[in-house]
């Protein structure tokens, strides 16, 4: 949904929150929910906004946690006696687990009005209308894609960044992942249309975008083309206005030469890569059905490095999948030790119902995994901190975030993203700046997890992005209440939500 369709003004239905769980593509998938309800004529629940005092209430779902659906119903538990005291109140889940539990969900929870799924989120307003209408919940549940999620209206969360999916499902069989099975086999969007939008997102002030895929890199599989994905970076490098094109998350497998070489070679793509390496053992690989072996894994650290020295790059990591020995284990640390990751999202194997791994024999005792996991975490920590330290004394332009610096206000400090993605903390320049223009640092501090610029800004560049937050912004504010559509609230995709756990959609 563009700008000037908002602007029109609509009979308000009421007010709506979504609540997201899990990948980025399911934040994704948010941002089209909520521009199909604005569409529809509801207004987003302004900030602050009690449970359950929301006219229509979203749960977009994932099905990747052991206990994810004791979440949402714990969620949807206590929304009951508040939707009883509201009879108009509505309730609706989608995402991967409204994939995977259908009508399960309305005989658990029966104050429930809509289930649907991971391929037919643009039915959502139509649902909850004849749920309305007819008094009964609608369950409706597609097997397949009915239309691309990016032709959906949208609500963009940030006037400077934006996500841009570039395909949809995966044709991976990994033995702890349910998401191919509810997200199905993989499809690829022209390239022709993705640039498209990357062009109208740019005309929009957009300057950063992240392309999405379950699997990014296997982009072209579905287009009998193996150089689409690389041939796509090269294109985004010709969209003027574009400063920074990243994208999450790629598969080992499908990761190759000429890849690593337009990220080298394309001036806006940035050199950051995020490449899950689940373990480090040729064995506990073989039994995830992961189709690299440790050798492959390194051998493209490698290679990325000798393009781009620069490069910062993170992975994830699985600890205690079932029959992991205290040798497989170890061949984890050598590999972290080996990588020198930025950092590393890490998770203790839980199963996950539905997939091969769960019924696997040689199920970890939760001891082991715990002290494994410490074990790892405290290497990971070490590592970041010694490659952050190796960033003290450099100069970075940094594109001004907003809600990344839980602290700002009272260390009087703004923050952002460098190139590399590393989060950096500065000191507030003299001059006025927005989220989405770029400043200046020296980094003088390194911490694990983040970089800190403690003197004066070197430069401030003022730009279309940040005209656009201070457009939109303004808007925001002389929007009259109850009457025009809701305006989206500033704040880029970043910080990206860290991976669910490792399998779902975006941790390849």
């Amino acid at each position: 949904m563009t700008s000037s369709d908002r602007s029109q003004v609509v009979d308000v239905k009421g007010t709506y929150e979504v609540r997201t769980y899990g990948c980025q593509m399911n934040v994704h998938d948010s941002e089209r929910l909520s521009g199909l309800l604005e569409d529809a004529g509801y207004v987003r629940a302004p900030e602050g906004t009690a449970e359950g005092d929301a006219d229509v209430v979203v749960f977009n779902t994932c099905a990747v946690r052991e206990n994810a659906d004791n979440k949402l119903y714990g969620n949807l538990g206590r929304l009951a006696p508040m939707k009883t005291k509201r009879p108009g109140m509505q309730i609706a889940v989608g995402g991967c687990l409204a994939q995977k539990d259908r009508e399960t969900i309305v005989k658990r929870a029966p104050w429930v009005d809509v289930v649907f799924g991971t391929h037919n989120i643009g039915k959502l307003p139509v649902l909850l209308e004849r749920a309305r209408v007819q008094e009964e919940a609608q369950v409706e549940i597609a097997e397949s894609l009915e239309a691309f999620p990016s032709t959906l209206p949208t609500r963009r969360e940030s006037a400077y960044a934006a996500w841009v999916s570039i395909s949809v499902g995966c044709n991976n069989t990994c033995t702890f992942c349910i998401v191919p099975a509810l997200r199905g086999k993989e499809e690829d969007r022209r390239p022709g249309d993705i640039l498209a939008e990357v062009e109208a997102l740019v005309a929009e002030g957009v300057s950063e975008i992240t392309l999405l895929g379950q699997n990014v890199n296997a982009y072209g599989s579905d287009l009998g083309d193996r150089e689409a994905f690389s041939k796509l970076l090269r294109a985004c490098g010709e969209i003027e206005g574009l400063e920074r094109v990243r994208f999450t998350s790629p598969h080992p497998r499908d990761f190759t030469d000429d890849v690593i070489a337009a990220m080298a070679e394309t001036p806006n793509v940035m050199h950051q890569l995020h490449m899950p390496l689940q373990s480090g053992s040729d064995t506990v690989l073989k039994a995830m059905r992961r189709s690299y072996r440790q050798e492959r894994f390194l051998g493209i650290i490698e290679k990325v490095r000798a393009a781009m020295p620069d490069a910062a790059i993170s992975t994830d990591i699985i600890v205690g999948f079932p029959g992991e020995t205290e040798e497989d284990f170890e061949q984890t640390m050598h590999v972290v030790r080996e990588a020198r990751f930025a950092n590393a999202f890490t998770f203790q194997y839980s199963k996950r119902p539905g997939t091969p791994a769960a019924t696997m024999e040689g199920q970890i005792p939760k001891e082991v995994v715990q002290a494994r996991y410490e074990r790892l975490v405290a290497l990971q920590e070490e590592i970041s901190w010694d490659e952050n330290k190796k960033q003290v004394g450099r100069t970075l332009e940094v594109m001004v975030a907003e809600g990344e610096g839980r602290k700002d206000d009272a260390t009087h400090r703004l923050s952002g993203r460098a190139p590399d993605n590393r989060l950096v903390h500065f000191t507030k320049p003299d001059e006025p700046v927005r989220p989405g223009d770029v400043v200046t640092v020296e980094i003088t501090y390194a911490a694990p997890h983040h970089l800190l610029a403690e003197g004066p800004s070197k430069a401030v560049r003022r730009t279309r992005a940040g005209d656009a937050w201070e457009k939109r912004t303004a808007a925001a504010a002389a929007e009259p209440a109850g009457v025009m559509l809701g305006i989206p609230t500033v704040g880029a995709p970043a910080p990206t939500p860290a991976p669910a756990t490792s399998g779902c959609g975006f941790t390849g």
